[in-house]
């Protein structure tokens, strides 16, 4: 059993549902988004985004690996900055975009 924090664009709730789900699964703890600003559409303040930015690289702290949220190949700023940190810190890195997570996971894995 590992920790994982996931990392990537907040546009890509779907796809954190469905890593969150997937890890899970597997038998990991997992931790995610509280907020995905970009894909509920709600904007947040440079104060609120400087916080939850400290937050999750605590997040990674608490970790054993993080798991990039990489659709379709993109990674941001913000993501680029959390994954040089964690590989500063010796955590391990795995991606979405190499992972069995398919847009048809959830109906599969749930039997929907």
């Amino acid at each position: 059993m590992k920790v994982i924090t996931l990392c990537g664009s907040t546009k890509f709730k779907k796809q954190f549902e469905h890593a969150n789900a997937y890890l899970t699964l597997q038998g990991h703890i997992v931790l995610s988004l509280a907020f995905f600003e970009q894909s509920e559409g709600f904007s947040i303040t440079s104060e609120q985004a400087d916080l939850f930015a400290k937050i999750h690289f605590r997040k990674i702290d608490m970790s054993d690996e993080i798991f990039v949220i990489d659709v379709d190949g993109y990674i941001g700023s913000s993501t680029k900055k959390e994954i040089e940190y964690a590989q500063l810190n010796g955590k391990q890195v795995n991606y979405f975009s190499k992972s069995a997570i398919g847009d048809d996971f959830i109906s599969t894995a749930f039997n929907y």
